[in-house]
């Protein structure tokens, strides 16, 4: 079933806004937003509250937040069951969240009783008919609320795990960098912290953040996170090891030393950025209250383009597809949005080169 079939230009045809960066205005000198010409298609549809999208090999899994469930996607949209991840408490924002696929194994953060954790299990069988093995958990501890959980996991170049961690509600807990709220983690497969992590002994990469849930790498190593601020000032951040990014001192561009500040900041209303990825010298990050898509070239950081704004409703992941497409996906059945006959469903999006 296809829905709200629209474009997906990567060609700008209509300016929106043209600000100079500071802390009062936006950090992005210029946005520009897509028009509309040709058509994307439907991948899947059905899904209930989808959180995550990570390919094993060519075969596509779907993480599902409330229910606790491991999707594959076959071909023609089919459905399969890979399992159900027990022990998941889905309550308010939190439950089965981001998942991440390497050397034929899943790894899944999710929400349990009494923490967030990070899970690894065997991928058996193929294609088709995949399912769990059994899991081991490799981090325990990680703070959980009804709000602000981070969950965004990811391989990185240098083979180690990177995991978003919120604050929990404990804002000052973000500046303590003995906690793990407020954090983007690095970490072995295993749980280890590697001995090159910036502070020695410890799975802290970056600190200062309120609920980050976003990480990519560009081609060249730079890493970015995308981060939900408060009332103020959403965020893209260039992470750099060690680094403090302010929460909750400061949201947003501040220029005050001791603190990195975002390469680009959005209202909340225009943004609440999620799962993002990068392919053709841009980023592109997923956009919940937003309901957008936004692109961001690598040689120019302080440009940003929006497709599909409101043509699918909250967007939480986005993804590249092994044909070189993007694979986004919507999050209107979260309780937060508003479901069209359908929802929710992945929507490729064929990329112009």
């Amino acid at each position: 079933m296809e829905f709200r079939r629209t474009a997906f230009l990567v060609v700008a045809v209509g300016v929106v806004c043209a600000c100079s960066a500071g802390p009062e205005d936006g950090s992005q000198l210029s946005t520009t937003r897509t028009g509309s010409s040709g058509v994307n298609s439907t991948v899947t549809d059905g899904l209930d509250a989808p959180w995550s999208i990570a390919f094993h090999g060519a075969t596509a899994l779907v993480s599902e937040r409330d229910s606790g469930r491991i999707l594959e996607i076959g071909s023609g949209g089919t459905q399969h069951e890979v399992g159900v991840i027990d022990g998941v408490e889905a309550v308010g924002e939190g439950g089965l969240l981001g998942i991440a696929v390497r050397d034929g194994q899943l790894f899944a953060y999710y929400t349990a009783a009494d923490d967030n954790r990070i899970e690894r299990f065997d991928l058996t069988g193929v294609p088709g008919s995949l399912q769990l093995g059994s899991g081991t958990t490799i981090l325990t501890g990680l703070p959980a609320a009804t709000n602000h959980n981070g969950g965004r996991i990811a391989f990185g170049p240098d083979g180690m795990l990177y995991t978003t961690v919120g604050d929990a509600g404990n804002r000052a807990a973000a500046q303590d960098r003995a906690a793990f709220a407020g954090k983007i983690l690095r970490m072995t497969p295993d749980g280890k912290a590697p001995a090159d992590n910036p502070i020695p002994g410890s799975l802290v990469y970056s600190y200062g953040h309120r609920n980050p849930q976003g990480i990519t790498w560009a081609p060249d190593g730079r890493m970015f996170a995308s981060e939900f601020g408060q009332n103020t000032w959403d965020e893209l951040n260039l992470i750099q090891p060690g680094g403090n990014y302010g929460w909750p001192e400061v949201e947003g561009l501040a220029g005050r030393a001791g603190f990195i500040d975002p390469v680009q900041q959005w209202k909340p209303s225009e943004a609440s950025p999620s799962g993002m990825t990068i392919i053709d010298g841009s980023v592109y990050i997923a956009n919940l209250r937003g309901e957008r898509l936004r692109q961001i070239p690598l040689d120019n950081l302080t440009h940003s383009t929006e497709h599909l704004v409101g043509e699918y409703g909250r967007l939480r992941d986005v993804a590249v597809a092994p044909d070189g497409s993007l694979w986004l996906l919507t999050n209107n059945t979260d309780g937060r949005g508003d479901p069209a006959a359908g929802d929710d469903r992945i929507v490729r999006l064929p990329i112009d080169r």
